[in-house]
């Protein structure tokens, strides 16, 4: 494992208002300096005052150090209480709200170099604006968050969400939460939040890591949000994106614009698939995500990360990028959860409970055994579960695998600590098309903007539905899923991005988004209620001839004693096929009690009836 990670000083870095109305600013600038000539601005103007046309942001020279770690540093104080309002209109020395930016100059260079963002701002203004509150009070947390613990992984039922999608902003959110949690759902999965210089997207191009983009909410709003989630027993996963960055984040657009041919925290590492590439080689660059993780633990209570696009930071088990990030992590944690405080909420009887999620779709095995990762995405599943709906029958022995996570690793003990292990079960996320998609495409306007999936076979979907919520892992609902959200998303293109596709609420309360609600709600129940779904092994019951040949598959859930027989029917006529029970006992069909089995005899050949394009499950209930 690579040196030590260190926290970077972020208590003297980035904007602070030492005292009232005075605002003392720092930036790290490896390279730059004044012997150099360089010289170095903030502009900065009330929130309120940024679009008039007569008032200027004021200008702040700022003096260049030397910082014993990193280098070049550049330093201003402004006292924003007793410079006079240059226009009567000005809310210029008022609380509230500043924007800014720096500016840099130099006799060598055409023009200025502005718009350079503050990569240690804690607030953010439109589009590419840091910002700073000049009167900021700090969030209260709530009693409740001091009992706060973080769920075992092997009881997580996670659903992702995008804030604007999914709520629109996060006050909105908020208040769908009781919804969430009435759903059955005890994790979230929040796409990112950090700072974007667009205001519809995704958010996989970072410009400001340290805050909450300003199209959502604020520090506060986000604070109340986790807050929130957690009096209701949810917990939290932000996604963190540390592989890439967008060509406008200020540590590649400067030493871009300056015609550097090296970067101190850019640079070509492990692959390049998306935005400019971050370089963890550098010291700077490995400690600034690290201290990236400690402030959203600590500023912000989240209780995990899903980590985006890991190959872009991959460099094997031993390198110094991904799993150097995630086992620095780990410790760190470790030792402030002996602290005590609001850490205490990761402390567990069988270990720490910090939720590490990896993507990482090529390699997702490897990923559990040879890192801190605690679970995985992995498109496995998903892919599986595509290909089954064009109707090959030998399709399913490859989702039942899937189904089984074969030969993923559920417990792995690396330096004297054994972390559980796990993935994530999915067949819709924001990546892809809805599910639906693949039974049958609307194109309304002969659009691939503005497909749909054909709502109308929606009961294709059941199947998958029954399998994903009983299978062997974690499962994560993408938002509206439950009551058949039908957006198409494009294979390629801006338009996956940068298109916004607000949950279709509307949904909920039709015909069909009843009846699909209903299905998901009483599975999560079952999970919820059934240690061996959540537990247990998983057996699957591979026999072509028997069952994928009639488009049918059987697995089982096992927890000890405890036993559940799965029954999918993929196909469009009713089945029945034949299963010889383990256990002896009372069985009780648990979707719809219609086929309950009684005095069931070990290993008694019974004949299973499986309506199409649906399932069974079978629980024993009383043993003998």
């Amino acid at each position: 494992m690579t040196e030590q990670m260190t926290l970077l000083p972020l208590h003297r870095l980035g904007p602070r208002e030492t005292s009232p109305r005075v605002v003392n600013f720092s930036i790290l600038m490896p390279w730059i300096s004044a012997d150099s000539g360089y010289r170095m601005w903030v502009k900065i103007i009330h929130e309120h005052d940024q679009f008039l046309q007569e008032i200027a942001p004021e200008r702040f020279e700022m003096t260049h150090g030397e910082d014993p770690d990193y280098g070049d540093i550049w330093r201003a104080e402004v006292d924003i209480g007793a410079r006079p309002k240059a226009h009567a209109a000005s809310r210029w020395g008022e609380p509230g709200k500043y924007v800014y930016r720096y500016l840099l100059e130099h006799p060598d260079i055409s023009g200025d170099v502005d718009w350079i963002i503050d990569p240690f701002a804690r607030e953010f203004g439109v589009g590419k604006l840091s910002a700073i509150t000049i009167g900021y009070v700090p969030y209260q947390w709530s009693e409740a968050e001091t009992h706060w613990t973080v769920p075992i992984l092997s009881d997580l039922v996670l659903y992702e969400l995008m804030i604007s999608e999914f709520g629109g902003d996060i006050d909105r959110t908020i208040d769908r939460l009781d919804y969430l949690a009435d759903l059955g759902i005890n994790g979230i999965e929040i796409m990112p939040v950090s700072n974007t210089a667009n205001t519809v997207d995704w958010g996989f191009l970072p410009i400001g890591y340290f805050g909450v983009d300003e199209r959502f909410g604020n520090r506060k709003n986000f604070q109340r949000l986790i807050d929130a989630a957690h009096q209701r027993g949810i917990a939290v996963i932000l996604d963190a994106v540390y592989g890439h960055t967008s060509e406008s984040f200020p540590y590649s657009y400067l030493y871009r614009r300056l015609g550097f041919n090296e970067n101190p925290f850019m640079g070509s590492f492990a692959k390049n698939y998306f935005g400019e590439s971050t370089d963890f080689r550098h010291a700077f660059t490995r400690n600034f995500f690290f201290t990236v993780n400690h402030h959203w633990l600590d500023c912000y209570h989240i209780d995990g990360f899903r980590y985006d696009c890991v190959p872009n930071y991959w460099d094997g088990p031993m390198g110094q990028g991904y799993a150097a990030l995630v086992y620095h992590t780990f410790q760190h944690l470790k030792a402030k959860t002996a602290e005590g405080g609001h850490w205490r909420r990761f402390a567990g009887d069988e270990g720490i409970r910090l939720i590490q999620c990896a993507e990482q779709l090529e390699a997702p095995r490897e990923i559990l055994e040879t890192s801190y990762s605690t679970c995985t995405w992995q498109n496995e599943t998903l892919e599986a579960a595509r290909r089954a709906t064009l109707g090959n029958p030998s399709d399913l022995e490859s989702l039942g695998l899937r189904f089984g996570l074969f030969q993923y690793p559920t417990e792995v003990t690396s330096g004297g600590d054994s972390l559980a292990k796990s993935a994530l079960q999915y067949i819709e996320n924001h990546d892809h098309s809805r599910f639906v998609c693949n039974f049958g495409i609307l194109n309304r306007d002969r659009s691939d903007l503005l497909s749909e999936g054909d709502r109308g076979l929606w009961f294709k979907t059941q199947p998958y539905l029954i399998g994903l919520m009983t299978a062997k892992g974690i499962p994560m609902i993408w938002q509206g899923q439950e009551f058949a959200e039908n957006y198409a998303v494009p294979e390629h293109g801006w338009g996956r991005i940068l298109m916004f596709r607000p949950v279709r609420w509307d949904y909920f309360y039709d015909p069909i988004g009843k009846r699909v609600i209903s299905l998901v709600r009483k599975l999560i129940r079952i999970r919820r209620n059934r240690i061996q779904m959540r537990c247990g092994e998983h057996y699957f019951y591979n026999h072509f001839n028997r069952y994928q040949s009639k488009g049918v598959m059987l697995f089982a859930r096992c927890w000890e004693a405890q036993f559940s027989l799965v029954a999918l029917n993929f196909g469009d006529q009713e089945q029945r096929v034949s299963f010889s029970f383990p256990f002896a006992g009372d069985y009780i069909e648990e979707l719809h009690g219609e086929d309950n089995l009684a005095n069931i005899a070990q290993k008694q050949v019974v004949w299973l009836t499986v309506p199409s394009n649906y399932g069974r499950i079978w629980t024993i209930v009383t043993a003998e």
